[in-house]
């Protein structure tokens, strides 16, 4: 690197008041947690990783975490009625309440948030076990969902103090599924701005994509996005909010059904999307699938492209391209009885765009959706 460059990075370093290091886990509030990362395993690869209950010393609660290469996923169920996580799953269904980032200090990373307007979570919290010590304070963001900033360089243990390694003899093999690429919020009416300058002011995000309802339309539904980075791109966040269209959006569905704000879509990335999808597949995960002759153009649209068309073709896996390269993208259908949360598989081949050119396709597929529920 040349000294320039690496004058100009450290700049950037310095003037970065929260150094994130990545997603360290997302955690679900749902009705029995048990069952959903049984779910997970099953459905999209994950093992078995930790767990915290009654039988661990937490009363109120139980949590399974599960792990596939860097993606963590947490599911926490109340063993109660009349609190906070029973009224939350009461209210929404089971969704995302936590998006833990992972941070080198988690006091620090609470002090500059809430300095800056952030409304606390939680103050910064010592957890200590035999394997050492987790850091964790955290902030709320859009609706109930919370940005925990988890710090856990001086931790050895399987996920973090009040859980156990869980082991279990049913470990279905991976998918192929690496790290969270990004997480799309939907917020209400005109509230997008509003998070847009939350996540810059008070997390020091910048605003690297807009997409308008001229972008992210059809006959039927529109709705605007913005997409928010943190300084060295590993975490980022679209808001996306609703616009005028003839029927009721996709993000107008998510909002009534939810009853609120919150998180969309967790996309996750893999290194081989036709191999990943088609395990899921064969699992059980269904797919969003658009109409076969979006494959008749997309040489002609997308350029050359390394993988074989066919079996994208076969699976409903989406391309796009960027100035960077390209990206393959498909979305499942939603994973709750209510039309809320689902999942988005992803590989990049140099592209660091979100598949604009392939918005007007995936919209017209999930209005399809919509309409078989009555709700477009």
């Amino acid at each position: 690197m040349s000294t320039q460059l690496a004058t100009a990075a450290t700049v950037a370093t310095n003037a970065d008041f929260l150094p994130l290091q990545g997603t360290d886990y997302v955690e679900f509030y749902v009705g029995n947690a048990k069952q959903a990362a049984h779910f997970y395993k099953t459905a999209f690869g994950f093992q078995s990783l930790a767990y915290a209950g009654p039988e661990t010393g937490v009363k109120d609660r139980a949590s399974y975490a599960i792990r596939q290469e860097k993606l963590t996923f947490v599911f926490t169920t109340p063993l109660r009625a009349g609190n906070a996580i029973a009224d939350h799953v009461y209210k929404h269904g089971d969704g995302v309440k936590m998006l833990a980032l992972r941070v080198e200090d988690a006091t620090s990373a609470w002090e500059e948030t809430t300095k800056r307007g952030a409304r606390s979570y939680m103050e910064p919290h010592k957890m200590q076990d035999d394997d050492g010590e987790v850091v964790m304070s955290g902030i709320y963001t859009y609706g109930e969902t919370v940005h925990l900033f988890i710090e856990r360089r001086n931790y050895k243990g399987a996920f973090m103090p009040g859980y156990r390694a869980w082991k279990s003899n049913y470990n279905p093999t991976p998918t192929g599924l690496q790290y969270v690429d990004h997480c799309v919020g939907n917020v209400g009416w005109n509230q997008m701005n509003k998070w847009v300058k939350f996540y810059e002011e008070v997390m020091g995000f910048r605003n690297i994509l807009s997409f308008d309802d001229n972008d992210i339309s059809t006959e039927y539904s529109a709705l605007m996005s913005k997409v928010m980075s943190n300084g060295n791109g590993f975490v980022k966040f679209p808001i996306n909010e609703p616009a005028e269209g003839k029927k009721k959006s996709q993000v107008e569905e998510y909002l009534e059904f939810y009853d609120g704000e919150g998180c969309q879509h967790v996309a996750l990335a893999t290194n081989n999307i036709v191999e990943t999808v088609t395990a899921l597949r064969d699992r059980g995960v269904e797919f969003l699938q658009v109409p076969t002759s979006y494959y008749d153009e997309l040489e002609s649209r997308v350029g050359k492209i390394d993988e074989d068309v066919t079996p994208l073709k076969e699976l409903g896996i989406l391309v796009d391209r960027d100035d960077e390269g390209y990206l393959l993208q498909i979305f499942t259908k939603p994973v709750e009885d209510r039309p809320t949360l689902f999942f988005e598989i992803i590989q990049r081949k140099g592209a660091k765009s979100f598949g604009k050119g392939n918005f007007k396709a995936l919209f017209e597929a999930i209005e399809r959706e919509q309409e078989l529920r009555g709700n477009l």
